[in-house]
């Protein structure tokens, strides 16, 4: 059954980008935007990341945090953290588990090649840990927009 809206979040563990242990359940209590991209330092993944980075301060005023997953590993993440002074936590998903939990991992096509990989998808959870929002086929570009006014 897909992840949609009105569901609760499937709890998960992955390693944050410095290596430390990180549950979906450690955030319960605030609002969470956990979003999922494909590759690190890649032009759409950096464009995307560099957005929430850059209204980071209006997510925390509103005691919203940021966590983004993708495929790369802890050492990619920590890379790509600092590179763009990123605030948020990132967590790696090398086994791609939590992406085929949250139905976000399957078949891709791009120029004319095709290949299992992440679709890139934001999901906005309430403080009870229930998906409020499913952002499906994201555009890098003014996505952070768009999760922030879901938020009001």
């Amino acid at each position: 059954m897909p992840i949609s809206a009105k569901m609760l979040a499937p709890d998960f563990t992955l390693f944050d980008d410095a290596g430390v242990e990180r549950r979906l359940s450690d955030y319960r209590g605030q609002p969470v935007v956990l979003y999922f991209y494909p590759k690190d330092d890649t032009p759409g993944c950096t464009t995307e990341a560099c957005a929430f980075r850059d209204a980071y301060s209006d997510y925390t005023q509103a005691g919203v945090a940021v966590v983004g997953i993708s495929p790369d590993q802890v050492k990619s993440h920590a890379k790509f953290k600092a590179k763009y002074q990123l605030p948020f936590t990132l967590l790696a998903d090398e086994d791609h588990q939590v992406c085929e939990l949250y139905g976000v991992w399957g078949r891709k096509k791009f120029m004319g090649r095709e290949y299992d990989g992440v679709f890139r998808t934001t999901f906005l959870i309430g403080s009870d840990g229930m998906i409020l929002k499913v952002f499906e086929n994201v555009k890098p570009d003014g996505h952070s927009e768009e999760v922030l006014a879901a938020l009001k």
